[in-house]
């Protein structure tokens, strides 16, 4: 049985474009960790947010006036694709990465779509380890020279 998702986080809201250099800033913080372990930068710390901010939605987790943490989701018609979630490196292990989860789900509701789906490296085992957790099973692998293999996860809705 998955672990229960908690609610979404208090002070969540939408990006806005202007703040497209602060949701780069937080992602390539949040996803520094993992260059070590792949030996390159991760697709989200290279990723053109002055594009995604108008064009997905990125929901943002601020505190005492600071981005400490984000979604960035990507409706389909058949789901809603988790592009990147990331949390300030101060922050993580407090809840927030699985609040904001459960965000996306209570986004993907109200959209009408009753599944979740992302995808992560697969050398990010903490990463699929939570997902596992949450209810997420993986639905293929893809191999992707020169960025390693990548898991696709998905989560149905009731």
């Amino acid at each position: 049985m998955p672990d229960p998702i908690s609610a979404p986080p208090a002070g969540l809201r939408r990006a806005t474009p202007a703040e497209a250099g602060a949701v780069r800033d937080l992602t390539r913080a949040a996803y520094a960790r993992w260059v070590p372990v792949i030996g390159r930068e991760p697709r989200p710390m290279t990723a053109d947010y002055d594009r995604a901010v108008r064009e997905h939605r990125i929901d943002v987790v601020e505190r005492d006036g600071r981005m400490v943490a984000l979604i960035e989701l990507r409706p389909e018609a058949d789901h809603l694709l988790i592009v990147n979630v990331a949390v300030a490196p101060d922050c993580q292990g407090r809840g927030l990465g699985r609040a904001l989860l459960a965000h996306a789900e209570a986004v993907a509701r109200g959209l009408g779509l009753a599944e979740l789906r992302l995808y992560t490296n697969s050398r990010f085992l903490e990463n699929l380890r939570l997902y596992a957790r949450l209810g997420y099973a993986v639905t293929h692998e893809e191999s992707l020279p020169p960025l390693g293999v990548v898991i696709h996860m998905r989560r149905r809705l009731d």
